[in-house]
């Protein structure tokens, strides 16, 4: 896999092979055949039995945890990447790392004093006072809740506008790979099954996958039936597209929220009958199904709540899937 982007998001489940890849890129792990090259610069190649040690590879590596030194203060966490430079170019270069990431006041603090942001800022700047070519990022929200962790993604957010380098995010929330990169790996079972613009991946991951990974509630068996029509197995429709159905099409998927209410019957509409409702706090989340089709499989539809959306069990006479929101999958 190549890429040119200078924000790069990995997105998988967990188990699948993100995080290794990071540590093969860092020289934390060796593996036995292929390279890792960046910048023009061989950091491993099996054929070529280059492989330099991390220290060599001038790349920052963010853990889940931080990895803060425990017992030691914030300057001296800072100072921690700075090994071989004299005393004096350290100390200047940890007061400008706590200026720059607003730790003033904080220098004689250890880890245990700080809260969640406040050692998430110690140790991105520890891994900037360094001044790497790559900065990755394994996992560095996966232990928050809610509030604090979307604070401390905007807060990662702007404290990466400045960096000139390139940034690795591995993560299993597609919200946060949304957000933080351009461009997308997605990785299942310790391998790449699809690659590209990340806001072009979520509109149309073409592999089935990846439509998983990026949240599509329906996902159908299909057959193409024409060059502008599949068959739905699961919920018995025939479904017209907006693209054209490849032969490798085995699959049909739309997003919950595209889901349209209809007073008549038009193209790709289908008479639902509702299975349950599942409460959430902001949308309706209604499991519905084809009421003609033999087997009830679940179609899920969600809508924002609002002042109109109170009648949870009151049906439209039929819900449309728009050909243009359609999602044709292949393995």
């Amino acid at each position: 896999a190549e890429t040119t982007s200078k924000r790069i998001g990995i997105l998988g489940a967990s188990g699948c092979g993100k995080s290794m890849t990071l540590k093969c890129i860092a020289g934390i792990e060796k593996f036995s055949q292929g390279y890792v090259i960046f910048n023009d610069r061989i950091l491993a190649d099996t054929a070529k039995k280059i492989n330099l040690k991390p220290q060599k590879r001038r790349l920052g590596y963010l853990f889940q945890n931080y990895a803060l030194f425990p017992t030691m203060t914030v300057e001296k966490n800072i100072a921690m990447g700075l090994g071989g430079r004299d005393k004096e170019e350290v100390r200047q270069k940890v007061t400008e790392m706590i200026s720059r990431f607003k730790l003033e006041g904080l220098e004689k603090q250890i880890p245990d004093q700080l809260s969640g942001g406040q050692q998430q800022r110690t140790a991105i700047a520890r891994i900037m006072a360094y001044e790497p070519e790559l900065i990755m990022l394994d996992e560095p929200f996966s232990a928050l809740d809610g509030h604090l962790k979307e604070r401390l993604v905007l807060e990662m957010q702007e404290m990466l506008v400045d960096y000139q380098g390139t940034v690795l995010l591995v993560s299993h929330n597609r919200e946060e790979i949304y957000q933080m990169t351009d461009e997308v790996f997605v990785m299942a079972d310790g391998r790449l099954i699809c690659q590209g613009s990340t806001k072009e991946v979520f509109r149309n991951p073409q592999i089935l996958g990846a439509a998983r990974l990026t949240d599509c509630k329906n996902i159908s068996p299909a057959e193409k039936r024409g060059e502008y029509a599949v068959y739905a197995k699961d919920w018995d429709l025939l479904l017209q597209t907006a693209e054209p159905v490849a032969d490798d099409c085995r699959y049909v998927g739309i997003r919950a929220h595209h889901l349209v209410p209809a007073t008549e019957r038009g193209e790709n509409c289908f008479e639902p009958q509702l299975i349950s409702v599942i409460a959430a706090p902001f949308e309706t989340v209604r499991l519905v199904a084809n009421s003609k089709a033999a087997v009830k499989n679940e179609i899920w539809w969600k809508t924002a709540k609002n002042g109109l959306d109170e009648e949870k069990n009151q049906m439209p006479p039929y819900l449309q899937m728009p050909k243009e929101n359609l999602l044709l999958l292949r393995d």
